[in-house]
């Protein structure tokens, strides 16, 4: 039978690259960690690792485990820490993993308010999970998702929280300043700066540029927010971002939003969580908090709606 130190075992080893090194950070003695080794594998029928030299190589039944621990240590991890917090009469932390760079600044708004109501409740933001935070959700890393790009599948939830609409940013002396909106050939001279997202994970290719056939005369990427407008203001290019995000954060800079082809690009931002713990009292307070229109920008919506499967 596998049990948990096995596959502690095999994942400290596949981290320290020694069987000595495991040992100290499991705190047992090597004798110890050889011989539930050892055991396990009678148990199999099949060796963990093979020697060669002094170094260690998993077998595939190794792999196996090794797969194995990675799914399900977090998981216990992560039951023990709030079986821990409801004895002691806490709540804990909800992480919030972030599949959608301009969301920092809206989300903002709604922790503040959030952790007023749940004194008990930390929230810590988990920004590293840009565009893989399905992997993070699964694995217990985070507990909350927020991306413009739900992806369905048993097990998780994605309740949408608001929408918005995905416009081009220009500068206000740039010709296409005072266009009702913008073609995608006109935007075939044009530097275009985006967060530092591939192509096929941005809307102004998936849903503009891309299907006309069109590329940017140049494509350059900034990962902050305030750099990247600073730079469009500069007159350095152009770029796509949320209407709302463009209202909060440069009132002071000389842009212009222009709505990109003659019905928009409508977004929705979702929030998802497992399942499982979707009607917890603290998740759902979150999620509804995010939906109150106070606590975000009233987004003009293009007259079309559309779904995407593209980040923001």
């Amino acid at each position: 039978m596998i049990e948990r130190i096995h596959l502690s075992i095999v994942s400290e080893v596949e981290r320290q690259g020694s069987m000595t090194a495991a040992a100290d950070a499991l705190c047992l003695t090597q004798s110890a960690l050889s011989h539930s080794i050892r055991k396990l594998e009678q148990q199999l029928g099949t060796d963990i690792w093979l020697r060669e030299g002094r170094s260690l190589r998993l077998t595939p039944a190794g792999q196996a485990v090794l797969a194995l621990s990675r799914r399900v240590l977090p998981q216990l991890e992560q039951a023990e820490s709030q079986l821990r917090q409801m004895a002691e009469g806490e709540r804990g932390t909800l992480r919030v993993g972030m599949e959608c760079h301009p969301c920092y600044q809206w989300l903002l708004k709604v922790v503040d308010p959030y952790l007023a109501a749940w004194p008990d409740v930390d929230v810590d933001v988990k920004q590293k999970f840009q565009f893989g935070g399905m992997g993070a959700l699964f694995g217990y890393e985070i507990d909350v998702l927020v991306t413009p790009d739900p992806l369905h599948k048993p097990g998780v939830r994605f309740e949408p929280v608001f929408d918005y609409e995905q416009v081009l940013v220009v500068p206000s002396g740039h010709p296409l300043a005072g266009a009702k909106h913008v073609l995608p050939k006109q935007l075939a001279q044009e530097v275009l700066i985006t967060y530092p997202v591939a192509p096929e994970r941005l809307d102004i290719f998936t849903q503009f540029l891309t299907p006309a056939g069109i590329a940017p005369r140049r494509h350059k990427t900034i990962e902050t927010t305030d750099i990247l407008l600073q730079t469009v203001a500069s007159g350095r290019g152009v770029t796509a971002l949320p209407r709302w995000l463009l209202k909060e954060m440069a009132p002071k800079l000389d842009l212009v939003p222009v709505r990109l082809g003659p019905r928009g690009i409508a977004k929705q931002i979702f929030l998802g969580v497992r399942e499982a713990e979707a009607d917890i009292a603290y998740l759902r307070a979150f999620i509804e908090l995010a939906r109150n229109p106070a606590h975000r920008a009233s987004p003009a919506r293009p007259a079309r709606r559309g779904r995407s499967r593209t980040a923001a």
